[in-house]
């Protein structure tokens, strides 16, 4: 099977393509295309593809303007942070869907159910998903409840400063330096956190904005991080991410 991901956030394309090589090692991964324009000119040269992935607001609009450009010629399933008013829409036009962060169990449902499928995708209706869409909006983590001995804390996304995953535990870290321990993994929490404050800077750790002291360029064009509060380790942005990580500083 030859899948297409259309996704602008990188690091939510990468664990998608890893959770459908984990679920089957025989897909394949054409491309990872981020923006409207670009998917256009790439299924204008008819590709062979099996499966689309398509995340539904991309970096110059809506994805369902390159399916009224280009018919599509294999089934897509969509991949969405959007509220249930917008889900009822995807229910409504037979479309499989994934709401995000996506759960390896309803991927795999998600890919039994299109190896079934014989409805041909020319017949779903992106102007009444794309109506239905912009009557909603994407929706991030907004919360932490925390466990603190015999009580519970709330701590909001805005305040805190990084997340850091050091011997398979998941710290939330606040601007003073302390930390709680959270059930999630630093995969999970990268698709819940909203990309305009936050960033995987590398494996181990998610910096907001906020908490970047200082930025050092680095051997081998490495990024070197300090942060308000230091982590247990140097924070390092790799030289295939640096570029990245500065348009996200730019925007």
């Amino acid at each position: 099977m030859t899948a297409l991901i259309i996704e602008d956030e990188l690091p939510a394309a990468r664990r998608l393509a890893k959770l459908l090589n984990d679920l089957d090692a025989t897909i394949t991964i054409a491309r990872t295309l981020t923006s409207v324009g670009d998917t256009v000119t790439y299924l204008r040269q008819q590709p062979s593809l099996d499966l689309i992935f398509s995340d539904i607001q991309l970096s110059d609009g809506l994805s369902f303007e390159v399916f009224r450009q280009v018919e599509p010629r294999c089934p897509i399933i969509f991949t969405t942070a959007y509220d249930e008013y917008a889900v009822q829409a995807f229910k409504l036009n037979s479309l499989d869907y994934l709401l995000k962060p996506i759960v390896p169990a309803e991927l795999a449902a998600a890919l039994a159910k299109y190896r079934k499928t014989t409805l041909p995708p020319s017949l779903f209706d992106y102007g009444q998903l794309a109506t239905a869409l912009s009557q909603s909006k994407r929706t991030y983590r907004q919360r932490f409840l925390i466990a603190y001995h015999d009580t519970y804390l709330t701590i909001p996304a805005s305040d805190v400063a990084y997340f850091y995953s050091e011997h398979k535990i998941t710290r939330l870290v606040c601007p003073d330096g302390k930390w709680f321990p959270l059930p999630e993994t630093l995969d999970q929490l990268v698709d819940q956190l909203d990309p305009q404050h936050f960033f995987r800077a590398n494996r181990q750790c998610i910096t907001s904005v906020g908490s970047i002291a200082a930025i050092h360029k680095h051997f081998n064009g490495r990024l070197k991080l300090d942060l308000h509060s230091a982590a247990p380790e140097d924070i390092f942005v790799s030289r295939e991410r640096a570029d990245e990580f500065k348009e996200w500083l730019n925007r």
